[in-house]
């Protein structure tokens, strides 16, 4: 019998999300060939590739979040089940875990992102080493930051996996998870390094089919991992049993395999690469590591910069944006602040024109945000979003964009009526590079991520070679508001 060499990838994933920067992270985290897709609906995923759902649920009433969960899991076709969650606690987590426990065998819940300096211990979220609710984190929500993760979680019965079982030799954390969910209950996992999630992945993967995971862009990037290992020792095992037969499977190594299946030779299983250095911020725009082969949809100008404009929208309260936004402007970029009683008021309707105004250039960048003179109560967070993706929508239409904040990413994109995207790669964590189906790039952040350089250095993995007075747009601002200096941008209440 001749030896045939097929390619194994590891079983799919679904993924949900309750905002599209979150959505985007984790899209990136697991570095399957996937699609982030603007819910609610979505079509399963196929073998080897993810389907990341953004049920769009942050700002919803719990009720209406639980209803949006339980309708999403039903695209759950077999495959790895994850559930992204917000990293500081927020959003209707209890509801959302509760709808997403109901029908699972358990759920592994792991809420670690030590990138972020947001670790678990004890089952206490810590930021930074200091405990979650002793923090200001929750300053723009109209509760108190929980003292720990059970208490986020409401009424769900849970158990912490203390960070030593975590950290004991298998079959240790495999053992203490089945025992967990054998009693009934749901295990919240210590985690401090990635290496602890690394462990909780493998263990919670062996644990069978039923188990679903649950936990923010840190145990996608675990899983991400494993599955990526998975996938070569398949191929290897494929290889040396090919006169088996074509129906010959290799699935995940442990007491609980699962199946693995042919596919398409060309399609990359490795995590997406987080493009931070200096000479990946100064690649030519063309050399994305996950996704098929990039092609601008417009011509490049002469030094092979895109000739689209850059349209950076920052929607977050966090303080970090000012300096930000500073960055960017000592750059050449131009701000636009707009005045948050125009963006709730609907007679104002204020609209950006990126393509006049003195010095204007094709691929200049603007950058807009919220007049931040004078808090904004996080009640109207989604009122105001929705007024600034009215606001930019024109000039949105043809650029490229930076989007910071879940909620104003998701409104900006309904408004241009965008309902999937390809990620290609992070430029750093949590700031994805995705392809929209014109051709244009679109890059979605937390709000809360990103050092004060953050914005800078995206705009120079879309723009390569940006230097400081390099940038010459013009911009016409809205409804007669003047082009501004930085200013805090108002607290939306938002950010990831």
């Amino acid at each position: 019998m001749s030896r045939t060499t097929r390619t194994v990838l590891p079983p799919r994933v679904f993924a949900l999300a309750d905002d599209l920067s979150g959505a985007a992270e984790v899209a990136a985290a697991l570095g399957l060939r996937g699609r982030i897709v603007l819910g609610p609906a979505t079509a399963p995923p196929r073998d080897g590739e993810s389907v990341v759902l953004d049920l769009d649920t942050r700002q919803l009433a719990p009720e209406d979040a639980a209803s949006a969960v339980r309708a999403a899991l039903e695209y759950a076709d077999g495959g790895v089940v994850l559930k992204k969650i917000d990293s500081l606690l927020r959003g209707n987590l209890a509801a959302e875990t509760a709808a997403y426990a109901t029908g699972a065998r358990g759920v592994v819940i792991a809420p670690a992102l030590p990138v972020a300096g947001r670790t678990v211990r004890e089952g206490v979220v810590n930021l930074h080493g200091t405990a979650l609710h002793t923090t200001d984190a929750w300053r723009a929500e109209r509760g108190a930051a929980p003292v720990s993760v059970g208490a986020a979680l409401g009424g769900v019965p849970t158990r912490v996996v203390p960070l030593a079982t975590v950290r004991a030799p298998e079959p240790g954390l495999h053992d203490r998870l089945r025992a967990v969910v054998a009693e009934g209950y749901h295990p919240v996992c210590d985690a401090e390094t990635d290496a602890d999630l690394d462990a909780i992945a493998e263990a919670a993967l062996r644990l069978g089919p039923g188990i679903r995971l649950m936990g923010t862009g840190g145990l996608a990037a675990a899983l991400g991992r494993r599955l990526a290992q998975v996938a070569q020792v398949a191929q290897v095992a494929q290889v040396a049993h090919a006169d088996l037969g074509a129906g010959a499977g290799v699935g995940l190594p442990g007491r609980d395999g699962d199946r693995a299946a042919e596919a398409d030779p060309d399609r990359s299983t490795e995590p997406a690469r987080d493009c931070s250095t200096e000479a990946d911020l100064d690649r030519p725009t063309g050399t994305d590591t996950v996704g098929p082969a990039r092609a601008d949809a417009v011509s490049p100008a002469p030094d092979g910069t895109p000739t689209r404009p850059l349209l950076v929208v920052v929607g977050t309260a966090e303080p970090t944006a000012v300096a930000q936004i500073a960055q960017l402007v000592a750059a050449g970029a131009r701000h636009v602040t707009l005045p948050a009683h125009t963006l709730t008021d609907r007679s104002a309707r204020p609209t950006l024109n990126i393509r006049t105004g003195v010095g204007y250039t094709p691929h200049g960048v603007t950058v807009v945000s919220i007049d931040g003179s004078h808090a904004v109560d996080p009640g109207v967070a989604r009122g105001l979003a929705v007024g600034l993706a009215r606001a930019v929508a024109e000039a949105a239409h043809e650029s490229d964009l930076v989007l910071t904040g879940g909620e104003t990413a998701r409104r900006v994109l309904d408004a241009l009526r965008i309902r999937e995207l390809l990620p290609l790669d992070q430029i750093h964590h949590g700031a994805v590079r995705s392809r929209t189906a014109d051709g244009r790039r679109v890059v979605t952040r937390p709000g809360s991520y990103g050092d004060t350089d953050s914005l800078l250095r995206i705009a120079r993995a879309l723009r390569p070679g940006l230097a400081p007075g390099a940038l010459r747009p013009g911009l016409a601002p809205p409804s007669g508001q003047p082009v501004a200096p930085p200013v805090q941008p108002a607290p939306l209440g938002e950010p990831t």
